[in-house]
């Protein structure tokens, strides 16, 4: 088939890269001339394992192209994808700006009949939002709803091999269907994956997946409070609670509290549909207020150890990521203690294996912080080690180097992936969230 995907970003290039991978010809544009140029030269604008690969492997083959005039590049497609951004407004809600502007510059450019395909995460009502704005196209636009559920770091294996293809199409929209069926067919052959339901459905399911996620992250990080309180360990709980079949285990680490671009945006705009149609979430409000307090849970532990006052203090902070496998520090849990540590006076040596220039970008200018290119250059004459992403080379460093090089051998741990390395017998002074250290 033919495919245009209009957004380069993350949505659209694995999409993009995954659909050519398997032998459809796709087009990637976008209106950032700059990012279609790097693209063009196999420079990709994210890190995603895996993805870099597998956009040159097709560009070589012709069939991935880049496109810097999405007008031009939805004529004569068969399918057309909407990956733009709808970044949170400041109520809450999403901004369809971008989502609004593709479907009137589809409207007005396709030479054909084609399938208009919502994969951007947008609120409910949007499909119909759409509809609206194409109908007086003069070709037919199935307009359907398939919103994505990439995990960053797993972005590529999630699409080849998805849990689920969820797809929202308008009441005897039979073409769309078939149309959805036949693309997804390639992902889907040991059993169906996807799961049909009208538009919003769909359009809800993304928002209540991501907002249940995150509400077992918020909930197990109050259960780490209560267990520093009475003396448990959140890993045994974790583990009495997760054995239940009805439970399991995924998402019930506690840590720093979640971050990236789709659990806040997605929890927020949950309770922002919610109350535009006289809903109170109480649950995802509390998921939010709960992640609010959390991600300040590593300096407070510094403040408290530390006699309450960092100014002058040198921090190392490993992990800058919202988590490992992506270069994504969109709402990181590093960057409030980072940002909170440097209001106090401190000082930051931080070290990221792969998202070090998205830190350094960030911060570029700011005194008192340095993004180094070794991690354990970072904890050099450092009062303070923390632990926020856990990444591979962080899971069993070199301790008696560690305790040579650092001023004091205090250790925060945000993952507890240390808790059970006997820290203390070694003689640093250990804490992680929720669990008795050894």
């Amino acid at each position: 088939m033919k495919i245009c995907v209009v957004g380069s970003g993350y949505v659209g290039l694995v999409t993009g890269g995954c659909f050519s991978e398997i032998g459809n010809h796709v087009v990637c544009a976008d209106l950032a001339k700059d990012k279609i140029d790097n693209l063009n030269q196999g420079i990709l604008p994210i890190y995603e394992p895996g993805l870099e690969e597998m956009v040159k492997r097709n560009a070589e083959k012709k069939r991935l192209t880049f496109s810097a005039n999405p007008s031009e590049a939805v004529k004569g497609v068969d399918v057309i994808f909407v990956a733009v951004g709808t970044p949170s407004r400041s109520d809450g809600g999403a901004h369809l700006g971008y989502v609004d502007d593709v479907a009137q510059m589809v409207a007005e450019n396709i030479t054909k009949d084609v399938v208009l395909v919502l994969k951007s995460t947008v609120p409910v009502k949007t499909n119909s939002r759409i509809r609206n704005i194409v109908k007086d196209s003069k070709f037919k636009v199935h307009v359907v709803s398939n919103p994505e559920f990439l995990k960053e770091g797993e972005a590529v294996a999630d699409f080849m091999r998805p849990d689920r293809i969820v797809v929202g199409i308008v009441d005897g929209d039979q073409y769309a269907q078939d149309v959805m069926q036949r693309l997804y067919h390639p992902v889907s052959l040991n059993h169906e994956k996807i799961v049909l339901m009208n538009p919003e459905s769909a359009e809800l399911t993304k928002y209540v997946a991501n907002t249940m996620l995150a509400m077992r992250i918020s909930f197990m990080n109050e259960v780490s409070t209560l267990c520093e309180k009475v003396g448990a360990d959140v890993h045994s709980v974790r583990h009495g609670v997760g054995s239940d079949a009805r439970i399991g285990t995924r998402f019930l680490y506690a840590g720093p509290g979640y971050g990236g671009s789709c659990f806040p945006k997605d929890v927020s705009a949950l309770v922002h549909t919610g109350r535009d149609n006289d809903v109170e979430i109480d649950l995802a409000v509390a998921t939010d207020k709960v992640n609010q307090r959390q991600k300040g849970v590593l300096v407070r532990k510094l403040r408290k150890k530390l006699g309450g006052d960092l100014r002058g203090r040198k921090i190392a902070v490993w992990g800058i990521a919202f988590k490992p496998k992506t270069d994504d520090i969109r709402e990181s849990p590093a960057l409030t203690l980072i940002d909170a540590v440097l209001a106090d006076g401190g000082i930051i040596a931080a070290h990221d294996p792969i998202a070090a220039d998205n830190a350094r970008n960030l911060y570029n200018g700011k005194s008192n912080i340095s993004i180094v290119d070794d991690e354990y250059d970072a904890a050099k004459d450092a009062d303070a080690l923390v632990l926020v992403t856990e990444w591979r080379p962080y899971q069993s460093p070199d301790f008696e180097k560690l305790k040579e090089v650092m001023k004091q051998p205090y250790i925060v741990d945000g993952r507890n992936i240390w808790s059970t390395y006997h820290l203390k017998q070694l003689g640093f002074d250990y804490e992680g969230i929720g669990v008795i250290g050894k």
